[in-house]
């Protein structure tokens, strides 16, 4: 088996956030021939094209890890039935200048979660429409909508439940053949 390093684009900036507690879960699941790193997306300045010609520090070094990366989970929240501004601006960030997308052809994976009972499903389907844009091979089956998320950890941030941490288990799993699919090593 071949050592997969995977990006992990968190799209809550919050401290507390649900969504960095559920990738720290799903990795305490994944097998042990991948790696993990998060790539803080909230320092990221806006995309604007007028600054390509002398990119912002920050655009080129979040270019740089994207390229390092064998493939990327995103936990995204669902704001206002879409995916939060500061993770559609990685994605732009990540795929310019034109011609340079530095996303292009990675194997990639969502989950998205929600404290509602409806667990993001909007913020789920417009991410993978951007997605499937920058040539990304993202993962049908199995879906990830997680929700009731303020049900599922304890003070401490830990996952309380057995048929969750199974779930991520499955599909962290899914996810590391997914990756197999596409990067040759």
């Amino acid at each position: 088996m071949s050592d997969y390093k995977v990006g992990i684009i968190v799209g809550s900036l919050r401290k507390e956030s649900f969504n960095r507690k559920t990738a720290n879960a799903m990795i305490a699941q994944a097998p042990q021939n991948m790696t993990f790193e998060f790539l803080d997306i909230g320092q990221l300045p806006f995309f604007n094209e007028d600054l390509e010609d002398q990119p912002p520090q920050e655009w080129e070094d979040f270019r740089a890890k994207i390229k390092e990366m064998d493939a990327f989970l995103f936990f995204t929240p669902e704001y206002n039935r879409s995916v939060p501004g500061v993770l559609k601006n990685a994605i732009d960030v990540g795929s310019r200048p034109y011609g340079q997308n530095c996303w292009n052809d990675k194997p990639a994976g969502v989950v998205s979660v929600s404290i509602s009972k409806i667990s993001g499903l909007g913020a789920n389907h417009h991410l993978r429409q951007s997605l499937v844009f920058v040539n990304m091979h993202t993962m049908a089956q199995p879906e990830a909508y997680i929700g009731d998320a303020g049900e599922l950890f304890d003070a401490e941030g830990e996952l309380t439940q057995a048929d969750t941490r199974d779930f991520f288990k499955t599909f962290i799993g899914a996810f590391e053949q997914w990756i197999a699919n596409f990067v040759k090593k």
